[in-house]
């Protein structure tokens, strides 16, 4: 299965695997594959902290990071340093009525719980905020870096490319990934639809040939909806050099989800997902949950421009995980995570590293099937 990409970051499979959490991204890189550190819920500082415990885990083997610079970002949220004078009031009410609702204790929202919400996550997605984690990341022996949203600015670049580190994006058309070639990006991550997380509408199978088409010799990932070996042995006929994984994870041993949301997880189907902007402010694909319904329903003001939609969702998500591991029913119905319509795909927990075992044994049974198909060898 040894594909261009593989040389270029110089791991044994071409299975990358994007995950927030660092033990999937240790196990998978420990296993042959490349693991890569999702980077946006962190501090500069807590980023540091990750990356020096994968750094002794993976004993020199190849990772990368990703970390969501944005194209456009709602201007407010810079200004005067404090992003929550930006958010409506009616934004928290209604976000106060959903916990009344569900019965779920209210937080002060307006208080420290909402300051530190802001210190998070969002704060990454803010223009300095995405400098300081970039900085970080290259200051580690990486192997990639990546851009999850939008073309990576100039200084991305710049800096990647001094320090001799490859730079992937993930895009979502034809037109998109033009523009990231010529930004000065090496790889190309064609995502599809039916992936977890930020995601435009044109499908994998449909996206990942005119990509290959438009890019070369740009290498090419595919991602979207990819959890089988059977997936991969598809993606690199369509023309990929390799595949992008990140819903896969979530219900391995290690991974970093809520154990009341991996039980959603194993018992839902390709139908339970929907592509809302309730979490953070773009079209995301994420489990369909009474937070997206409440979000996308009549009465709901409507999702807020990133990252003010993430300070308010990021904050309650993270009282609300609290409120159902503790038993609260309303807490459990609201509860949710990005996840691609492979979820349907996702029905054992086992670890990480099998999960990879697995594709790559069910890859060469598909290649075997095509080889005794055509005839060939």
């Amino acid at each position: 299965m040894r594909t261009e990409v593989c040389d270029l970051v110089g791991a044994e499979f071409p299975l990358f695997a994007f995950s927030h959490c660092r033990d999937v991204v240790a196990a998978v890189t420990n296993a042959g594959g490349f693991g890569v550190l999702g980077a946006v819920a962190y501090s500069p500082e807590r980023l540091e902290e990750e990356l020096r415990w994968i750094d002794r885990e993976v004993g020199g083997r190849p990772y990368g990071v990703d970390v969501l610079v944005p194209a456009k970002i709602d201007g407010s949220a810079e200004r005067g340093g404090n992003p929550l004078a930006a958010i409506p009031k009616e934004h928290w009410d209604f976000l106060l009525a959903l916990f009344e609702k569900y019965g779920v204790p209210v937080p002060d929202f307006g208080g420290a719980g909402a300051e530190k919400a802001a210190a998070g996550g969002a704060r990454s997605v803010t223009g300095s905020g995405a400098v300081e984690l970039i900085d970080v990341s290259l200051s580690h022996p990486i192997r990639l870096i990546a851009s999850a949203l939008g073309t990576p600015p100039p200084l991305m670049v710049e800096k990647a490319k001094a320090a001799g580190v490859p730079v992937a994006a993930l895009v979502g058309t034809v037109e998109h990934a033009r523009r990231q070639v010529a930004a000065g990006v090496d790889l190309i991550v064609a995502q599809g639809g039916e992936a977890g997380g930020h995601t435009g509408e044109i499908s994998t199978m449909v996206l990942v040939p005119e990509v290959v088409d438009a890019v070369a010799p740009v290498p090419v990932l595919a991602a979207g909806g990819i959890a089988t070996g059977r997936q991969i042995a598809a993606a690199l006929t369509l023309g990929a050099s390799g595949v992008w994984c990140g819903s896969v994870w979530l219900t391995t041993e290690e991974a970093e989800t809520l154990p009341t949301v991996k039980r959603k997880l194993l018992e839902a189907s390709a139908t339970d997902t929907i592509r809302s902007r309730s979490r953070t402010g773009k079209p995301a694909r994420q489990l369909v949950s009474a937070w997206t319904e409440e979000w996308e329903g009549p009465g709901s003001p409507g999702a807020l421009p990133m990252p003010l939609q993430m300070i308010v969702a990021e904050g309650a998500m993270r009282h609300l995980s609290k409120a159902a591991e503790n038993g609260n029913p309303g807490a459990a119905e609201l509860v949710n995570y990005f996840v691609g319509q492979c979820v349907g795909l996702m029905r054992t927990v086992k670890p990480a590293k099998q999960v990879v075992y697995d594709m790559v044994e069910e890859f060469a049974d598909a290649v075997d099937r095509l080889t005794a198909i055509t005839g060939a060898g």
